[in-house]
């Protein structure tokens, strides 16, 4: 069975040793009914909340977990609260990408004297149960990093039981999704990976402030060779944190006959950056993709004769795919590998009406890639579904 990554042992003495995810935040219209589409769609559990009868006056949030992946959905509920502006101006996207820390104000305070402009200073909300303190720094476009540390009954190992997420928040009643994803579980296990896009020319930029602010390493380069069609292209360069607990591909436009994908991303989301695509790991790329695909979930299409040279290119590299081959065809699954092994890989649609956000459902073989081998058909059925738009 596949588990999280053992990442290099976070100490104390580094401020940016980073322990977990602690959570990705989405600014979205209406969490409430949010909560329940990925509830049923991905098979997250609606696992608590907090709005106006828990006593939060100008949000409402709902925690969604599964496996190790931890989401909240966050809603305005009052005119000035910043998710009303973020929503009319890009959609439901995501707002924060959160990193459980030792000490959540050495931790700012780290990043600020690295370079990073702050987003919100070291608060502290507790109670007899314990504390939690967040603080936060902006990054590309909308996106901002918080750095989160947990104390008494708050403490991370106690959330991945199901305790309490934070003072204020409240246990979700029995609800028939939750029981139902129980007996049809969709395998997702944590975040692999998480993917920005940025405006051309600017990501070196970004690639210099995870090194600078966040201290991250680059992990892998690809350029518009290695991404391309005849149509259009994009350059990629991923970063990853110094114990390798997150990876964090960035992507910018390059210039193509057409409009990229990147390009369409930027011009939906007000010519602003923000996060284009999760990537949740399994360990049974097979069920896990059946069980989203019978819920709903909308893949793009990979046309069959992908699958006439696939099994030839990833057998070169010396693997053989021990899944069954019939059923990832029919399921239109992805194949790549390296010289580590081979992965499988699928990606949603967009989740929203804008073209912007989407998922990506991945299971690692040994492989420790992104599907440099698949680039080419991916962003052949991406271009399709941009020409269906009218935005290629």
């Amino acid at each position: 069975m596949t588990t999280a990554p053992t990442p290099t042992p976070a100490t104390t003495t580094d401020p940016l040793s980073l322990i977990d995810i602690d959570h990705i935040r989405f600014y979205v219209g209406n969490a409430k009914q949010a909560a329940y589409f990925y509830a049923y769609t991905f098979g997250f559990t609606i696992e608590q909340y907090e709005d106006l009868t828990t006593g939060s006056r100008e949000q409402a949030t709902y925690l969604l977990t599964q496996g190790n992946i931890r989401l909240l959905l966050t809603s305005g509920i009052t005119p000035g609260h910043p998710a009303q502006e973020e929503v009319r101006r890009f959609g439901d996207g995501v707002k924060d990408v959160s990193m459980t820390v030792h000490n959540a104000e050495a931790s700012y305070e780290r990043a600020i004297k690295n370079g990073a402009i702050s987003d919100l200073e070291p608060v502290t909300w507790s109670d007899e149960n314990g504390s939690v303190t967040r603080a936060s720094i902006k990054t590309y476009g909308r996106v901002v990093h918080s750095f989160v540390s947990r104390t008494g009954s708050y403490a991370l190992p106690n959330i991945k039981k199901g305790g309490m997420f934070a003072p204020g928040f409240a246990k979700m009643n029995d609800i028939w999704v939750n029981q139902y994803n129980k007996d049809n579980p969709c395998g997702l296990l944590y975040t692999d990976h998480l993917v920005g896009n940025v405006e051309l020319g600017k990501m070196n930029y970004w690639v210099k402030w995870y090194e600078d602010v966040l201290e991250f390493k680059m992990f892998k380069h690809f350029d518009d060779e290695d991404i391309s069609t005849e149509y259009s292209a994009l350059m990629s360069k991923v970063m990853t944190s110094g114990n390798n607990l997150i990876k964090m591909p960035i992507n910018e436009p390059a210039e193509g006959k057409r409009k990229s994908q990147i390009q369409e991303y930027l011009e939906w989301h007000d010519m602003t950056p923000g996060v284009q695509h999760l990537a949740f790991r399994n360990d049974d790329e097979i069920s896990s993709v059946a069980e989203l695909s019978r819920r709903g979930v909308d893949f793009l299409y990979v046309p069959k004769s992908y699958y006439d040279e696939v099994w030839d290119r990833v057998a070169k590299l010396g693997w053989d795919v021990k899944e069954d081959h019939e059923r990832i065809r029919d399921l239109g699954i992805l194949v790549d590998a390296d010289d580590e092994g081979y992965l499988l890989q699928l990606f949603t649609k967009p989740l929203q009406d804008r073209p912007t956000l989407f998922i990506e459902i991945i299971c690692r073989r040994g492989s420790q890639s992104f599907g440099k081998g698949n680039f080419k058909a991916l962003f052949e059925s991406l271009e399709r579904e941009q020409d269906r738009r009218g935005n290629l």
